[in-house]
């Protein structure tokens, strides 16, 4: 009887459940469900609707076992940051959205009590107004953490809520701001100075572990961070710098240990977990900027329109994709009228800017890595939506001189199915 494993991969803009076996010694994958996801507007904040996600993964599982009414394990992926803080088995509504602005006025006082210097020093995690770190500080002086017993990533609340088991994993928690890159556990001194209750920061469990069972099926710890599992699924030959383009582009590469330099803190590069390696990488802004433009500029235009009118657009300026006021502008056109010295005249203007703007990103990024890691790369390999983009493509490798492999790939879920696999073979 073949085996087969389910991936549960969600993104900032949808989710899939992607069901993954072995046939004639290759992977084979059957995408069996497919849902929206976004952030919603609360009381003036930025929310995730937990309940509204968690349903859909239910659903998403019952039509995976409508077809493939076997199912070893499955396990959850998602993006790294957002958290549930829970009172015993009470969640602490509500879940808040890394876009959401609440941290803002935080970040002195944490950089009082800790500076980022030191921080960097100890986690090597790049500075990012939205980190962990600063969001439980803010929850800390808003009385949100008063009885709170604990706090799960996002995979992780989703996973206990289907097993009743709280388990924190190791990926993830690397994007908190909070895990000690020499030991890989959490920095209780960083903690205790900053007045975070100590218990919340429970041991680090690995991806692989299991952790419970629902439906019948065993329930698994991937690398929980969607980054960390699609660095997983690329079948790149040899080590070489990746993207994974999708609402963000991380571009990176794998180290065998953290490189917490003062280049890279002035660079704002990150050190990440991954399985059995460091993820060396720079969060770059991504289709993010493509996508709220289309949304207020052409939202019934497909992107294959899209890409034509940017590839026939002479519009000549870029601006600097990484800059705050594209992180979560009302209006994403103003933003770049904002940062132009000239006007663009139509939609294809913009889009052009964009791309052209995100493989600078790109190219300056490489630059800054093999300065970082003393090493020189050839092939830059892409994965996630991105990939699919020729232009983008084009762009990245005019820019950057390098040679550009795009895998238009479920790297993620390719990752995620990769890593519980592998545990069952063990």
């Amino acid at each position: 009887m073949t085996d087969h494993y389910l991936a549960v991969d969600i993104g900032a803009s949808s989710g899939r459940h992607i069901v993954g076996w072995t046939e004639d010694g290759a992977l084979r994958t059957k995408e069996v469900f497919r849902f929206p996801n976004g952030v919603t507007h609360q009381d003036g904040h930025l929310i995730w609707d937990m309940e509204r996600l968690l349903a859909y993964v239910q659903e998403g599982i019952r039509a995976a076992l409508e077809e493939f009414p076997e199912i070893r394990s499955l396990s959850i992926d998602t993006w790294g940051v957002d958290y549930v803080l829970l009172r015993g088995d009470e969640p602490v509504w509500p879940c808040f959205a890394y876009r959401d602005s609440r941290t803002e006025t935080i970040l002195d006082d944490v950089h009082e009590k800790v500076p980022f210097e030191e921080l960097y020093r100890r986690t090597g995690c790049q500075f990012q107004n939205f980190n962990s770190i600063y969001q439980l500080c803010d929850d800390l002086r808003r009385g949100r953490l008063e009885g709170v017993t604990d706090f799960l990533m996002v995979p992780e609340y989703l996973m206990y809520r289907l097993t009743g088991v709280k388990a924190k994993e190791y990926t993830n928690a690397t994007t908190t701001g909070l895990v000690n890159a020499e030991t890989g556990k959490f920095d209780l001194e960083i903690v205790s100075r900053l007045g975070l209750p100590a218990n919340l920061f429970s041991d680090l469990s690995q991806p692989g572990t299991v952790i419970g069972e629902y439906e019948g099926i065993q329930v698994m710890l991937c690398a929980t961070h969607d980054t960390a599992s699609a660095v997983e699924g690329i079948p790149m030959d040899g080590n070489h710098p990746y993207i994974s383009s999708g609402t963000w582009s991380l571009l990176g590469v794998k180290t065998d240990k953290p490189i917490a330099t003062a280049a890279g803190r002035l660079a704002n590069w990150s050190n990440e977990g991954g399985v059995g390696y460091n993820r060396y990488q720079k969060n770059i802004m991504g289709m993010w900027l493509i996508n709220r433009l289309k949304d207020e500029l052409c939202p019934e235009t497909d992107f294959g329109t899209i890409v034509a009118e940017a590839e026939k657009s002479a519009f000549d300026e870029t601006v600097d994709a990484n800059a705050p006021l594209f992180l979560a502008p009302d209006s994403m056109k103003d933003a770049f009228d904002k940062a132009l010295s000239s006007h663009p005249k139509s939609p294809g203007d913009y889009f052009r800017c964009a791309y052209r703007s995100l493989a600078l990103s790109y190219m300056n990024a490489i630059q800054e890595l093999q300065h970082n890691t003393g090493n020189h790369y050839e092939k830059i390999y892409i994965v996630g939506g991105g990939a699919k983009n020729r232009f983008l493509n084009r762009l990245t490798e005019e820019a950057s001189g390098k040679q550009v492999i795009a895998l238009p790939i479920e790297a993620t879920a390719l990752g995620n199915l990769k890593i519980q696999m592998q545990k069952e073979d063990a």
